[in-house]
């Protein structure tokens, strides 16, 4: 079966003159195989990626809507790990095909080839193909300056794995009062995103009013993925890119920046965080 999000080894601790020796917990990466496959197509290969394993299925299904490939809620039919007789039982937990009821929503490129736990693929695409898609616009919503600046608390309670290991990324959907709907970790920043988003999808969960938190920085494809999910408003821990708040003003979304304690910069749409009259 798939190995879980944490890897146990023996280490050596040196500490001023002291040296003892100790079993520490450090989070797994493992890459994934993403297959695509539609009525009159097997299944390809389109990309691997380095994340943490858990939430596979909601990965795949988060990246096919973030790279345009699932744009109508019912395009994908099924999402499994791979049968194929051909790889060992390790390599077919770490091979997802996603099957779509006919062609996807967008012609997938013959393959993206190996991408990091760091860095997104949809980063590279620009922002003029962007625009092009046929995105619903994203969801204006409207939260108080005071759920902004406690989000990034919030997500950090659902981040049991990052406790244990000091490891891992996280990304989470909030309501605009500030209850969690869902929080997933990963190695990267991107694929915890695709986890939370692929939740929605293959829960049948709307999006419509909720908040997309991160714990590190908004980078461009972040920002891709909230305007691909029809997300109106990113809060991070850290700082945006140029590149993610010419995107996020682009399509009228709200991005909120080093949102530490009692303080955040907004980037982006400002009027939709509310202040106490």
């Amino acid at each position: 079966m798939t190995k879980g999000p944490t890897t146990r080894f023996k280490v050596e601790v040196l500490d001023g003159d002291r040296t003892s020796r100790r079993e520490d917990v450090v989070v797994t990466e493992e890459p994934l195989e993403l297959r695509l496959e539609w009525p009159g197509r097997p299944p390809e290969p389109l990309v691997v990626t380095m994340r943490t394993p858990g939430a596979d299925f909601e990965l795949a299904a988060g990246f096919c809507l973030g790279e345009g490939f699932a744009i109508r809620p019912d395009a994908i039919r099924t999402v499994a790990y791979c049968t194929d007789v051909a790889l060992t039982r390790e390599q077919q937990f770490n091979t997802v095909t996603v099957t779509f009821d006919g062609p996807p929503d967008r012609e997938p490129p013959q393959r993206y080839g190996v991408t990091s736990a760091a860095c997104g693929v949809c980063g590279q695409q620009s922002l003029d193909e962007l625009a092009e898609r046929d995105y619903a616009p994203v969801d204006p919503v409207q939260v108080p300056v005071d759920v902004v600046r406690r989000l990034p608390d919030l997500l950090r309670e659902g981040q049991p794995t990052f406790t244990r290991t000091g490891g891992l990324h996280a990304a989470g959907l909030f309501t605009a009062d500030g209850r969690k709907v869902v929080v997933k970790e990963d190695v990267g920043r991107h694929n915890a995103v695709d986890k939370v988003v692929g939740w929605t999808v293959l829960n049948n969960h709307s999006r419509q009013g909720l908040v997309l938190t991160v714990s590190g920085r908004a980078g461009y494809e972040i920002i891709q993925k909230a305007v691909a999910a029809g997300i109106g408003m990113v809060v991070a821990v850290g700082a945006p890119s140029s590149l993610a708040v010419d995107l996020a003003r682009r399509f009228d979304l709200t991005v909120a920046g080093f949102t530490r304690g009692d303080r955040c910069v907004v980037y982006s749409a400002p009027g939709r965080i509310t202040r106490p009259a």
